[in-house]
């Protein structure tokens, strides 16, 4: 499994560490990623999700997963919260109708 955010699709970078000589060390930069169980309220059930800390707070700023979710572009989100976005938008769909 790829060390990658379910929500931003954030993924590990690489660089150089340097010390005060100037020696250049490779290193990655990981993601802080972190497993949580996030609650959909249209959809009345709970997601587990790999998701990095600032992921996390992309939620909250958003107003929850479902608004999140809605807002975000597919590219970014894994193939577990692109279903459940489409689930979301047929039921938002259904509700208007």
């Amino acid at each position: 499994m790829t060390r990658r955010c379910e929500l931003t699709g954030k993924l590990p970078l690489a660089g150089q560490l340097r010390s005060h000589a100037e020696n250049k060390t490779k290193r990655t930069f990981r993601p802080n990623l972190v497993n949580v169980t996030l609650i959909s309220e249209a959809l009345d059930r709970s997601v587990k999700v790999r998701a990095s800390a600032h992921g996390l707070r992309s939620v909250e700023h958003n107003g929850g997963l479902d608004a999140y979710l809605l807002k975000a572009r597919d590219e970014q989100l894994s193939p577990q919260l692109q279903k459940i976005k489409r689930e979301l938008v047929k039921s938002k769909a259904s509700s208007a109708a």
